[in-house]
């Protein structure tokens, strides 16, 4: 299974310049998901973050597992829709540095799912080496 960009535009509501995962490569509605984001020279934060040395934001790799699992909740009949937002992030650690044509997988195993929203565990993989793991707390708007 592949969801391009605008397959994944059609379920969640991000877009450019936040939008920031490119494709969905496994998805089991509800419960897992598997996505990519590859990380190119041209990122907009790439420029302040940090000249000379461009190293993706910890907090939009956690974002772009936040993205990941909203793919995997809101393509649930009952939530189509429906907006994700970020109730708590707990456990986060990152364990290396993202950089320019790095490309990222992004795992997310939603634990629990319920009318208001919901838990799960994220991690990011950089060439199969973990580099961000935490655990994500939301609710529907």
């Amino acid at each position: 299974m592949n969801i391009d960009k605008d397959g994944i535009k059609a379920i969640i509501p991000h877009r450019e310049p936040f939008l920031l995962i490119d494709e969905i490569v496994e998805l089991e509605p509800g419960k897992r998901v598997v996505a990519i984001k590859r990380v190119s020279e041209d990122e907009y934060y790439f420029k302040g973050h940090f000249p000379g040395k461009p190293v993706m934001p910890g907090v939009l790799q956690v974002e772009s597992l936040a993205q990941a699992g909203a793919v995997c909740v809101l393509s649930l009949p009952e939530h189509k829709g429906k907006i994700a937002y970020f109730g708590a992030i707990d456990r986060v650690k990152f364990r290396g540095m993202v950089e320019p044509g790095d490309e990222l997988r992004l795992e997310v195993e939603l634990e629990s799912v319920r009318s208001r929203g919901g838990k799960g565990r994220a991690e990011a993989f950089k060439e199969g080496k973990l580099v961000c793991s935490c655990e994500l707390t939301f609710m529907f708007g």
